[in-house]
């Protein structure tokens, strides 16, 4: 057994970061000396406190690196990876928001969105595989990313045929300041029961009106404009609006150069008699 002190030297870890991983429930100690409340640990707990020091340098959650370590190593690295290409979409989305700060700042760029089309489309009857969430904007771009890839996982387990893209529909408002309820939707095909967050249902058929845009346009506030341009022609068109906003994606959108066209931005619209 090991005293706390040793045990926090051979791992790197302070005495109240093992604290507190005592108090989630993280790493708690292998015994408690009832008498004078001591923590003690054993040796083969020094692999579990590495790998916490190393996922904490990541920065890291503490409730992801529980989901990282509950189950075997090779379900481990799948969450390890899921999570950080969350981080890296994040990263990435980050980075397109400055760029955009740089060229207004600089006031030497091209307007903040390039004049494009509005054009409408009948969207039929679909299947989809769903998980809804409630998030603000900084951990938007990871909770959409980390919720389809378990999707996707999910149907490709099942044997399911992914029939196209992605598109999540926003059921509130996503800001900066305040949370808002979003479901991330993939399309399938075959037979597949819910799990979990995942839940099956039926999109029902309609029309949408929608613009292009590239993932670089994706990044807040940038994306903004995208959708100012298909609200401010669903109201000169003078057509009703008939359900909430989405962003669809095109299948692998993350492979593709950021430039490029690789999102809609759709809004579903009733059919004019």
């Amino acid at each position: 057994m090991l005293t706390i002190s040793e045990f926090g030297r051979r791992t790197g870890l302070s005495h109240k970061a093992l604290r507190l991983y005592d108090v989630s429930g993280l790493l708690p100690p292998a015994q408690v000396d009832p008498a004078n409340g001591y923590r003690l640990y054993d040796e083969e707990q020094l692999e579990r406190a590495r790998r916490i020091s190393v996922l904490r340098q990541l920065d890291m959650p503490l409730t992801t690196i529980a989901e990282v370590l509950a189950g075997s190593d090779e379900e481990g690295l799948i969450r390890l990876n899921r999570w950080w290409e969350a981080e890296e979409a994040t990263t990435a989305a980050r980075r397109a928001t400055l760029e955009y700060l740089r060229d207004r700042l600089s006031r030497s760029g091209t307007p903040g969105l390039t004049p494009r089309p509005v054009l409408t489309r009948d969207v039929p009857e679909t299947k989809i595989a769903t998980i809804r969430c409630d998030t603000d904007q900084q951990s938007l771009v990871g909770v959409i990313v980390t919720s389809t890839n378990a999707i996707v996982e999910h149907l490709t387990a099942a044997g399911a045929e992914l029939t196209s893209g992605s598109w999540v529909i926003y059921h509130g408002a996503v800001t900066p300041e305040s949370e808002a309820t979003v479901e991330m939707c993939v399309p399938f095909a075959g037979l597949v029961d819910p799990s979990g967050p995942i839940a099956i249902r039926v999109e029902p058929a309609h029309r949408e009106a929608y613009c292009t845009i590239t993932m670089d346009e994706c990044a807040y506030p940038r994306i903004m404009l995208a959708y100012d341009l298909v609200y401010d022609w669903v109201r000169s068109a003078g057509v009703p609006v008939d359900g909430p906003p989405r962003e669809v994606y095109l299948p692998d959108c993350h492979l593709i150069p950021r430039d490029q066209p690789a999102v809609d931005i759709a809004l579903p619209i009733e059919r004019k008699p």
